[in-house]
């Protein structure tokens, strides 16, 4: 992993977690700062793969970007934003772990008052950027093997909506797995989990849709 400055982390996060959003016309009337603020980036992974996704997505035509962003996390369960899905699934631990994600909102001095949960990637990102970078991390490194199984399953679909969180990712200590099997690996290596584990999600059933 390239070494970035806090700073140059935090525009990163930043900009990933708006390249991560639904692209309404909100949203595109801000990608061309967060592409100004991307730029000025010292030269590392993060800037090359957020810059890539900005260009792309700055030729493509809204309406266009639009339906694909639908099409690609609407209504595919392997390319799922929320990263609690892919540790807890569809069960009640997941409803604790997303209490758990607000309480540490809260101990970092943000009330969480997104419209989307608490898991939600770019909400998480925007935290990390915004309020507190450190704890920020620290979740995302926690959720590393589905962030990973997320990075896999975008560039499987072939989709330019893989490079922010190829750039996310390389933020992160650690080289990202190479496949699969190796993400799973990773998951397996940390904490033990209850209940649901990375082998009954929709990658290992080989389900989707």
């Amino acid at each position: 992993m390239t070494t970035v400055s806090a700073r140059a982390q935090a525009v990163a996060l930043q900009a990933a977690s708006m390249c991560l959003q639904y692209p309404d016309a909100a949203l595109l009337a801000q990608l061309p700062v967060a592409a100004e603020a991307v730029d000025a980036l010292p030269p590392s992974p993060a800037r090359e793969r957020l810059g890539h996704f900005l260009d792309r997505a700055g030729a493509t035509e809204p309406g266009e970007l639009a339906r694909h962003y639908v099409e690609l996390f609407d209504t595919r369960k392997r390319c799922c934003l929320y990263l609690t899905w892919w540790s807890d699934g569809e069960t009640r631990r997941r409803g604790s772990a997303l209490a758990g994600l607000k309480e540490r909102y809260r101990r970092a001095g943000a009330d969480f008052d997104h419209a989307e949960l608490p898991d939600f990637l770019p909400a998480v990102l925007e935290f990390a950027a915004t309020v507190d970078l450190a704890t920020g991390l620290e979740l995302l490194q926690e959720h590393r093997p589905g962030l990973e199984l997320l990075r896999l399953a975008l560039l499987e679909a072939k989709t330019f909506y893989a490079a922010p969180v190829e750039a996310v990712c390389a933020l992160l200590p650690g080289a990202s797995p190479a496949d699969v099997e190796a993400a799973k690996a990773l998951a397996r290596g940390g904490p033990p989990r209850e209940q649901v584990g990375l082998e009954l999600l929709p990658y290992a059933a080989g389900a989707g849709r």
